[in-house]
């Protein structure tokens, strides 16, 4: 139990981060001061519960704190210089400006001692559960001697009322992810005003219903912030820790208000409640070096911690196997063999390639939202977590895709998920932050394209090819049958980043084997012409089997016409001019049953779907849609 002595020097290192945070916000003439000032007790508090390593930052068994507002990133970068982490004073005073590691928002490989890219609320909270859903399958696998640490998330009223951490805490409850802390900062203000005015539910209810362990406490008292955290650390259940909170603690007119979310406190406001706090009013950035000694504190503690791990860790029995976990070997993974002339959907023959490389890799989990029959994403034998790599995500693509982002950014596990194409919108803020940060998340979404069938307009996709070749460091694989899948994986274990896979439901004719090195440019001369070169048909998914037959039938009247296999249009786009000049000969004729817009920077004509879908049958579906035989060759024609 802290003692009178102790709780004044909180108090002091409390105060000395409120007034970094608003110094911060405040040079940088823009952010979020309110919410870092609040949380300020908790935050130092936490700090002796928390074994991190700034010397080792990616030790495998630390403590994994997750922001999920992000727009505390203030509190965040004041902690981790604080603490010992790579981010110094000066970085602290270039907060928000362009190449500092202090963006307004916390991001991933960006600055030492930040787990995941924060800043769209709710996404953190998903995050923290994929973070303890990783810990409990690595304890399994390793042992609860090279893994037991525990992943922290602070998150607000705001992350609350977004509807995946409803998702997100229901898998936790059900899954009884003991290793999980929340720590809710319950200040009742929004951007808006008093939460009131559109939230009003009794979280602490909400969580219990769903199996966790809540705590209310007032999150300005010490006694109350270190009892409760020591009780979750004890839970057999998740924790959510509600704590009562001011927005802008510290300031003198403004604690309490919601104007102190979004905007500086203003200088004089600043000055007003330095002095009210016995700080020198004219000093900014200041660390008294009590302070200073007491929050390194976390440090020593984390490389103590460390130190000890390394000692069990050099004689483990499972030593070897978290070295292959770390560093996964790519090439050991044999394939399935399809054989050329067969028949099989794409998303069929991924479901053999999933198993080959589970055998192989032992790092590589994943599973379905409620669809894992249909996507064929069953790692055969290998069970369920926690105790195996099968995940049931349930109907919750939107926290599935989330959770995914922590599971990659654990460090020792390579996750898919999967849905039908058409849901992928439901997972798009998580794939674009997966795409953010570079993390080594694989999408696998089937049902392609109008081939789905007789489900009709709501479950046929359209748009979604054009909007996720639009994202950044994101690879879109649509494989033209089995084989060309098998080398799209290949090309994916080397991309540092998220790949997805979108793949048909229907039966797809296995075409010749293709090396990795012609899918690795994105997109390969799949038939030459026989004759003077006029045309070029490119096609990505089953329209290349079309886009052969329609070149097949050219060639007998007399059209030199050759054949381009898209499976990678990012790809593509990354060669150089000469390679792509090199494919793109004569009329340049492109075949997705898609919008395709993206096509227009080289293509002369895109035949495709510029309407959504209908009912029926997916083979009669093609040729209503024009994407047929006959209406491919007499467009060409007519455009020649």
């Amino acid at each position: 139990m802290l003692d009178k002595n102790e709780i004044n020097e909180y108090q002091l290192m409390a105060n000395t981060l409120r007034f970094l945070c608003a110094d911060m916000v405040q040079e940088a003439n823009s952010g979020h001061p309110g919410a870092p000032m609040g949380l300020a007790d908790i935050a130092v508090t936490l700090g002796y519960h928390l074994r991190l390593s700034p010397k080792n930052p990616l030790w495998i068994n630390r403590d994994r704190v997750v922001f999920s507002g992000g727009h505390i990133s203030a509190l965040i970068y004041s902690l981790l210089h604080l603490w010992g982490f790579d981010v110094s004073l000066e970085d602290l005073k270039s907060f928000r400006k362009i190449g500092s590691k202090t963006p307004g928002h916390p991001e991933y490989k960006h600055t030492q001692g930040i787990d995941i890219t924060t800043g769209p609320l709710g996404q953190g909270i998903a995050n923290a559960v994929g973070f303890a859903m990783a810990g409990k399958l690595a304890s399994f696998l390793l042992d609860d001697k090279l893994i037991s640490h525990k992943v922290y998330c602070l998150c607000g009223d705001g992350d609350l009322q977004e509807g995946i951490s409803y998702e997100a805490a229901s898998l936790a409850g059900l899954h009884q992810l003991n290793n999980l802390i929340v720590i809710y900062d319950s200040n009742n203000i929004t951007i808006e005003g008093d939460c009131k005015i559109a939230f009003n539910e009794d979280i602490k209810m909400r969580f219990a219903a769903q199996g966790w362990e809540v705590f209310e406490i007032d999150g300005h008292n010490f006694l109350a912030i270190d009892l409760a955290l020591n009780n979750a650390k004890l839970s057999d259940k998740p924790s959510l820790i509600i704590a009562k909170t001011q927005i802008a603690k510290g300031s003198i007119n403004l604690c309490g208000s919601h104007k102190a979310h979004g905007a500086p406190l203003g200088e004089a406001e600043i000055e007003e409640s330095k002095k009210a706090l016995g700080f020198n009013p004219k000093e900014k950035f200041f660390i008294p070096p009590s302070c200073a000694i007491r929050f390194r504190n976390t440090q020593e503690l984390g490389e103590l911690a460390n130190k000890q791990w390394q000692e069990i860790y050099a004689n483990h029995p499972k030593k070897d196997l978290l070295q292959r976990l770390l560093n996964p070997d790519f090439n050991a993974i044999i394939y399935p063999t399809f054989k050329e002339g067969g028949s099989i959907a794409t998303r069929s023959s991924n479901g053999e390639i999933l198993n080959a490389i589970a055998k192989s890799l032992e790092g590589f989990i994943g599973g379905s939202a409620d669809l894992a029959p249909s996507n064929n994403t069953e790692l055969k034998g290998m069970g369920d977590f926690p105790k195996g790599r099968n995940f049931h995500f349930g109907i919750r693509e939107h926290c599935m895709g989330a959770i995914c982002n922590g599971l990659a950014n654990y460090g020792i596990f390579l996750p898919f998920s999967a849905t039908f194409f058409v849901f992928s919108d439901y997972l798009v803020p998580s794939v674009r932050i997966a795409a953010l940060m570079n993390s080594k998340v694989f999408y696998i979404w089937t049902h392609d394209s109008i081939g789905v069938g007789e489900d009709g307009a709501t479950h046929q996709p359209i748009e979604q090819l054009s909007h996720f070749r639009a994202m950044p460091n994101l690879k879109v694989f649509r494989p033209a049958d089995a084989n060309e899948n098998i080398a799209a994986w290949q090309c994916a274990f080397e991309i540092e980043g998220p790949c997805a896979f979108v793949l048909s439901r229907q039966n797809l004719r296995t075409l010749e084997k293709v090396h990795k090195e012609e899918v690795k440019k994105g997109a390969y001369v799949k038939q030459k012409s026989t004759k003077p070169l006029r045309v070029t048909l490119l096609a990505s998914g089953s329209e290349v089997s079309l886009a052969l037959e329609c070149a097949l039938r050219l060639e007998e009247e007399n059209i030199g016409v050759q054949v381009v296999s898209v499976p990678c249009l990012d790809l593509f786009l990354e060669q150089d001019k000469s390679y792509q000049d090199f494919l793109l000969q004569g009329k340049v004729v492109v075949l997705e049953a898609s919008r395709g817009l993206e096509w227009g920077a080289f293509a002369d004509e895109m035949i495709g779907i510029d309407r959504f879908g209908a009912s029926g049958k997916g083979e009669e579906l093609f040729a209503y849609f024009g994407l047929s035989v006959e209406n491919v060759v007499k467009i060409i024609k007519g455009i020649l």
